[in-house]
């Protein structure tokens, strides 16, 4: 059981703070991790048994991002959420390809992480908070994870390299890279 903790960094001008043992205390590893109004909540889980006869790693890497982030709640014809957008499933694959090789050699045991958007703030984009938080979460879980990784993105906007801008001078920036690194 993890005892509750909470650390603040700084990165360029932004405050990340991260908390873990006050929520999802049933998953191997769980982090909430926060930059201005933006919070996600990542968990990782693995099976305790490999599956016999498979030869790869069973990773799955679901990042979410429901309306009620934005505050909106779907009415009308569509009461529910339908499928992933396409920048949810991009961000998944960021995930997915950053992490899977940091799992050690031979580990075919079922592994989950879940990254969901509580809160969003257009001034602080979850993507980089969401990969973070993933890999501080298979840190904390007890599964073979060579990490600890983190998520940045640098964009050039009128001649300068901003780190995690907001989602306006993204779209305004002649350089946006997404970067995971260790």
């Amino acid at each position: 059981m993890q005892q509750p903790y909470e650390k603040s960094i700084t990165v360029g001008e932004t405050s990340i703070t991260f908390q873990t043992g006050k929520i999802a205390k049933q998953a191997s590893g769980s982090v909430w991790i926060q930059a201005g109004g933006t919070v996600v909540l990542v968990t990782a889980q693995g099976a305790k048994e490999a599956r016999s006869g498979i030869d790869f790693l069973p990773l799955t890497v679901d990042y979410q991002e429901k309306m009620s982030a934005a505050g909106r709640i779907p009415g009308g014809f569509f009461k529910r959420e339908g499928k992933p957008r396409d920048e949810e499933t991009l961000i998944s694959r960021i995930i997915d390809r950053s992490i899977r090789p940091l799992f050690t050699e031979g580990w075919a045991c079922e592994t989950q992480v879940i990254a969901t958007v509580l809160s969003a703030d257009p001034n602080y984009p979850a993507d980089s908070l969401a990969l973070t938080g993933a890999s501080l979460a298979l840190e904390l879980a007890d599964l073979p994870f060579v990490g600890p990784i983190a998520g940045i993105r640098v964009c050039r906007h009128q001649g300068k390299l901003l780190v995690d801008p907001s989602y306006e001078i993204r779209e305004a920036s002649d350089l946006n890279i997404f970067v995971s690194c260790s």
